[in-house]
């Protein structure tokens, strides 16, 4: 064979590979889709402790506020507050 022939044979081969898809990057096609699908269920956790709000409990406990801005504010009543609308 020529270098022509070769370089012709070369290019139809690769045009053939990029025109028509393989299994692979189809399978990883599908794969990325459902990725990209919303879930049909959602799953809910009914807590029974607010993990922030434990965690803000902590750090008030150890921590004095310097400006004095959240003294007032009291982290159990916004959680009964919630509790009572909702």
């Amino acid at each position: 064979m020529e270098n022509k022939e070769v370089e012709e044979l070369l290019a139809r081969r690769l045009t053939e590979e990029l025109s028509e898809p393989s299994a692979d990057t189809e399978a990883e096609a599908e794969a990325e889709a459902v990725k990209q699908l919303s879930p049909r269920w959602e799953i809910r956790i009914q807590a029974k402790l607010d993990p922030v709000v434990e965690e803000t409990k902590a750090y008030r406990a150890i921590a004095q506020e310097v400006h004095h801005r959240y003294e007032g504010v009291r982290v159990e009543d916004d959680v009964k507050t919630k509790k009572d609308e909702g």
